[in-house]
């Protein structure tokens, strides 16, 4: 549904594309793609996506940024701060393992 001049850019989640996006860029119903992230991670050696000549890929690294390295530190320091206090950490991933 996108037009032939169409860009598709991933950089969200690896589920959001769709794998029919090959088939698009073959029969160049689109125009090329950008893919920061793929359904299977680690990408499949094999993957045909990986070979396009109309798609740039890069290594599930579009979040490393020195602004978002940085706020993800202080994130961690903030949770292993609260942990070691006693506090229920504010991001615990699974908080049914925390004990009060």
């Amino acid at each position: 549904m996108m037009k032939k001049s169409a860009i598709f850019i991933n950089g969200s989640r690896g589920r959001t594309v769709v794998e029919d996006l090959i088939d698009a860029l073959d029969k160049e119903e689109i125009l090329a793609a950008g893919l920061d992230v793929y359904k299977q991670e680690p990408v499949d050696p094999l993957n045909p996506l990986l070979k396009m000549q109309n798609v740039v890929t890069t290594p599930h690294i579009g979040s490393s940024t020195h602004e978002t390295e940085l706020k993800m530190s202080q994130l961690a320091a903030k949770n292993l701060e609260a942990g070691l206090n006693g506090i229920k950490p504010p991001n615990l991933i699974n908080a049914d393992v925390w004990v009060d």
